[in-house]
């Protein structure tokens, strides 16, 4: 290996470390802020707030007359039917791109389509970070036989 090659290398290194830093920080004065997207959404949404998607979970909807609490149960933990999904603790990626979905069409449910309908970007962004946030009593089925 060259020297001039060797020599660069801390260089390089405190380049890439000083541009990690100004990315972080920017993403994170971005999520303070609740301005722009959200720096680890696949959903290409704003940043959610947890305390509106707490509200807007509450909020009866024009084309069902329910809320989302009112199906999924308090905190999205307790749904009123089994096939209904805990929503508690799920990725809000998840929660947001099934919600982009349902407002689309792409993805069909009786009442979750027509639900989903009059959300907003914020609305959806709002009420990933409130379901990504409450306790989990989500399982998976690893070591089930």
């Amino acid at each position: 290996m060259s020297k001039a090659l060797h020599a660069s290398r801390p260089a390089i290194v405190l380049f890439a470390a000083l541009i990690t830093a100004a990315c972080s920080q920017s993403q994170v004065e971005s999520a303070e802020t609740g301005t722009g997207h959200s720096p680890g959404s696949s959903a290409g949404l704003p940043v959610g707030h947890t305390d509106a998607g707490d509200k807007r979970a509450h909020i009866k909807g024009k084309a069902t007359g329910q809320s989302c609490v009112d199906c999924h149960g308090a905190e999205g933990n307790a749904p009123i039917d089994a096939s209904y999904p805990k929503l508690g603790g799920q990725y809000a990626d998840y929660i947001a791109h099934a919600l982009q979905a349902y407002r689309r069409g792409d993805r069909q449910h009786v009442l979750m389509t027509p639900q989903a309908t009059d959300l907003s970007d914020q609305d959806i962004a709002d009420l990933a970070a409130y379901f990504g946030s409450r306790s989990t009593q989500l399982r998976d089925l690893q070591g089930v036989k």
